[in-house]
């Protein structure tokens, strides 16, 4: 697993190899079954994560008492819920693991000794939420623009694996639609697929 940490830092940092392994020890990395609830809605945050296996789920229980998924973490993804603006600074999002997962846990009490120790620690994370934020702003932007069959061809291109790895009403949730509609969805997707290829 600590290969993929390598990558990783060696994509983002031009930290030598002696520091990227200095880093890598000072590393926690954590085994959790599936089911395990690595966050309530309401708690405040204390860890972030880094997905080497498996998957995680983010979502949120509205004022109608209904769950909304609003993301899937899988392999070589980071998890950071992001509440500084809040006065209480709890979380609006549940973490949950869909499967059994080996992540990269960071103590956020200690990521200011973390950044004092290997200053282009904080160079790296910084240009990952960049990029991620700018992603987030993309999709969002496409996600509101487009049709439900629109964003579920768009999940095929981009996230295909999800759609085996994750229940079909979440992943319905994900995407804003019913599970009913999604089945439909799918079906002629399936059925357009199948009639452009004979």
């Amino acid at each position: 697993m600590k290969e993929i940490l390598f990558k990783y830092m060696t994509r983002w940092t031009s930290l030598n190899e002696e520091e990227q392994q200095a880093i890598v020890e000072d590393i926690l990395i954590e085994e959790y079954r599936k089911g395990t609830v690595l966050l309530r809605q309401g708690d405040v945050p204390t860890k972030c994560y880094f997905v080497l296996k498996g998957c995680v789920r983010q979502y949120s229980i509205n004022e109608a008492g209904k769950e909304v998924t609003s993301n899937f973490y899988t392999e070589e993804q980071a998890i950071a819920i992001s509440n500084s603006y809040k006065r209480d600074k709890s979380s609006e999002y549940t973490l949950t693991c869909l499967e059994d997962a080996v992540l990269v846990v960071g103590d956020l009490a200690i990521e200011d000794d973390m950044y004092n120790k290997y200053d282009q620690l904080e160079s790296m994370i910084r240009k990952m939420i960049e990029e991620k934020f700018g992603q987030v702003q993309d999709e969002y932007a496409a996600f509101i623009a487009s049709t439900p069959e629109e964003r579920f061809k768009s999940l095929l291109l981009k996230r295909p694996h999800l759609i085996d790895r994750v229940p079909q009403h979440q992943l319905a949730s994900y995407l804003g639609i019913t599970p009913e509609s999604l089945s439909r969805i799918k079906k002629r997707v399936h059925t357009d697929n199948h009639e452009a290829n004979i």
